[in-house]
């Protein structure tokens, strides 16, 4: 399973016992939108080559209010 944690500047990420970061810069770059417009799903998608994908995605944005 995956882990990611979501903050102002990137995403903290547990992928098969290993933790790294994303930097906002980064995810904007690899998915084309502005990082508060992107997704859980998108971020999981750079991280998972087929990732499980529940729910309805959300926006970083919407995260972050929460």
């Amino acid at each position: 399973m995956t882990a990611l944690s979501f903050d102002e500047h990137g995403v903290d990420v547990v992928y098969q016992g290993t933790d790294f970061r994303l930097e906002r810069d980064l995810i904007e770059e690899a998915i084309g939108k502005s990082y508060p417009n992107v997704t859980d799903h998108e971020v999981l998608k750079i991280v998972e080559k087929n990732p499980h994908l529940s729910g309805e995605p959300r926006r970083i944005q919407d995260i972050l209010r929460t």
